[in-house]
């Protein structure tokens, strides 16, 4: 039995965190913190949890962390997780942190995009990025996870098997991305209320986006070259799931959407959570609410220089909380799906 703490857990991801975890059996959630007014037992934050989960939600102590966990989920805000890891790592906690403050090995472009200079640079070269389909074995090892962020888990997933087979020109990668609200967490803000959001679809950070650096170090990692996207994120009035058209050109315009699909496939062919869709078929958010799968579907003419990629997932879940426990799985040795189907 793992002892586990939840930093942050009364936000979107943290409470996700805490659904999943509960059914875990080789899971105890030992200690739960969170920015509140004053300790109060979980259950009354979230009623469900009544009877279920008594423990109290407190503000965040270090040493408490440190006496009563052995591994910290970190559902924090960007910028706030790299005050604390430092210690944590300290005291041999190992951390899996749902922040971006640990994605990037390029801490210009971490301090460029997150306009904040990173209080413990050291550490960001013993992170490893949990994203398990292309980092597994480093991840069975890890003692510092860098959780990926949603919009990047698909946009990488949907480009990197034609990547890596050398199918794509590296120079014209477009991601069209559309993201239901709870993707920008639960803080106050008027741009996520209600009447802002029902009936209406807007583009936001336009080519700005903070995901965008994360996206292309990645790529740029597997290609050997340094890779530019264009990525334009949308919020739709949807309480969760991304949906990302990805618009790619093909060097070979004779290639076939049956041969594009089994490369996918022979690249995921050992992957639980992805799905791959046959010809003529293509995901719909409403196919993973509720599950850590990740689906794509293509679109190509032999003829056409043109390939998109379709990809849906949820994006509390794949795009945060249940890859982060897929991660925690692979690094305790528990079966990859456990708990999340």
């Amino acid at each position: 039995m793992v002892n586990v703490g939840i930093v942050g857990a009364t936000g979107y991801a943290g409470e996700e965190l805490i659904k999943i975890l509960l059914r875990h059996p080789g899971v105890k959630i030992t200690y739960l913190s969170a920015k509140i007014d004053k300790p109060i037992p979980i259950s009354e934050i979230f009623g469900y949890l009544k009877g279920r989960l008594e423990i109290i939600c407190e503000l965040p102590d270090y040493k408490r962390m440190a006496s009563l966990c052995e591994l910290l989920f970190m559902a924090l805000p960007h910028t706030v997780s790299m005050e604390m890891v430092p210690y944590l790592l300290k005291e041999n906690l190992k951390i899996i942190d749902l922040s971006a403050d640990y994605r990037l090995r390029d801490i210009k472009n971490y301090e460029k995009f997150y306009n904040v200079k990173h209080k413990s640079p050291q550490i960001i070269k013993e992170a490893v990025y949990g994203l398990p389909e292309l980092y597994r074995e480093k991840i069975k090892k890890a003692k510092l996870i860098a959780n990926p962020g949603c919009y990047p888990t698909a946009g990488i997933l949907g480009i990197l098997p034609a990547l890596i087979a050398d199918l794509i020109e590296t120079d014209s990668i477009i991601i069209d991305a559309k993201s239901g609200f709870t993707g920008a967490g639960r803080k106050p803000d008027l741009n996520n209320i209600f009447s802002e959001v029902n009936e209406n679809l807007k583009a936001y950070k336009v080519n700005i986006h903070q995901h965008m650096p994360e996206i292309e170090e990645q790529l740029s990692r597997f290609s050997g070259k340094k890779i530019k996207i264009n990525f334009v994120p949308h919020l739709i009035p949807l309480n969760r799931g991304i949906l990302e058209t990805i618009y790619l050109k093909k060097k070979d315009k004779k290639l076939e959407v049956k041969e594009i699909i089994s490369v996918y496939k022979r690249f995921y062919k050992k992957e639980p959570f992805i799905r791959i869709y046959e010809e003529k078929k293509f995901p719909q958010i409403k196919d993973v609410l509720y599950t850590n799968f990740c689906d794509l579907g293509f679109y190509t003419k032999a003829g056409e220089d043109l390939l998109i990629v379709i990809v849906a997932i949820d994006n509390l879940l794949k795009g945060a909380s249940g890859q982060a426990v897929q991660n925690f799985n692979i690094m305790y040795g528990f079966n990859e799906r456990e708990s999340l189907l």
